[in-house]
């Protein structure tokens, strides 16, 4: 399915989603909602959804719902709206095995080194998202994506989610889409986890007012998609609350993002 969706001058592409799969009507509900906004803009759309979430600031954090069952209504999110999927690995082992319910692997930032989780992941054939570290220059990406080039799997893409910046912020420096563009695979702004205050307190907090200016940036830089964790009522969510955009906010930021992205490709 994923080969389908062209990096083509007339659109950007979209990975949206909840930050984690809570049960099947809420992920069912958000697929279908964004489903009309993406179709209606013609913006190539991928459900994104983490079946299981490893990285939590305490031990009694949510985690997932279990892996089998979050993994299996991914299935049922992409046959029932034809639309491709993306989720988090964390080992080795979990590559082939989500890369048997979704379409596209993603490594999370803060395992982007992980030289067996990135190999398993490159091994499988599907396309592999590799989030860019908080500790890493854009630069250093480059022995990221020869890890996953060393399977013979060319299908990478590139994730910016912000730089560490002091105690519990993160920043943005835009010169770095740029920088991994010249890798010569595709580049997406992830503009959720980029306004997280991580493990500030007893869990990450965040800044989602500043979700609009980041990827209206972004794209005004140029990217090739855009990244975004939403949620119908954030404040509910059962992790990273204070940084998914609510689900009614999304087509407004959409709107604007494709006027700003068809300026720039003009440009050119």
């Amino acid at each position: 399915m994923i080969p389908k969706l062209k990096f083509e001058n007339s659109n950007f592409l979209l990975l949206a989603g909840p930050c984690a799969i809570e049960g099947e009507q809420m992920a069912m509900e958000i697929a279908e909602r964004i489903v009309e906004i993406t179709t209606k803009l013609q913006i190539p759309y991928i459900f994104k959804g983490s079946y299981r979430k490893a990285n939590r600031s305490r031990l009694d954090s949510f985690a997932g719902i279990g892996d089998e069952k979050a993994l299996k209504i991914l299935r049922k999110v992409s046959e029932t709206f034809d639309i491709p999927t993306v989720t988090d690995i964390h080992t080795a082992p979990e590559a082939a095995m989500a890369a048997e319910y979704v379409d596209m692997l993603q490594i999370p930032a803060f395992l982007c080194r992980q030289t067996d989780l990135l190999v398993a992941a490159g091994r499988t054939g599907k396309i592999v998202n590799i989030k860019k570290g908080q500790f890493l220059a854009p630069q250093d990406m480059a022995h990221v994506i020869a890890k996953v080039e060393t399977t013979k799997n060319k299908k990478i893409w590139l994730t910016e989610r912000g730089t560490t910046f002091g105690y519990h912020n993160l920043v943005v420096d835009m010169r770095s889409l740029q920088i991994m563009r010249e890798f010569g695979y595709p580049v997406i702004m992830d503009a959720t986890h980029a306004v997280q205050l991580p493990s500030k307190g007893n869990e990450s907090g965040g800044e989602r007012q500043y979700i609009y200016a980041i990827a209206k940036a972004a794209v005004a830089v140029g990217v090739d998609g855009l990244f975004l964790e939403v949620h119908p009522d954030p404040s509910r969510a059962l992790s990273d609350a204070a940084s998914q955009l609510p689900l009614d906010m999304l087509k407004k930021l959409l709107v604007t993002i494709k006027q700003i992205d068809e300026i720039v490709k003009n440009e050119k």
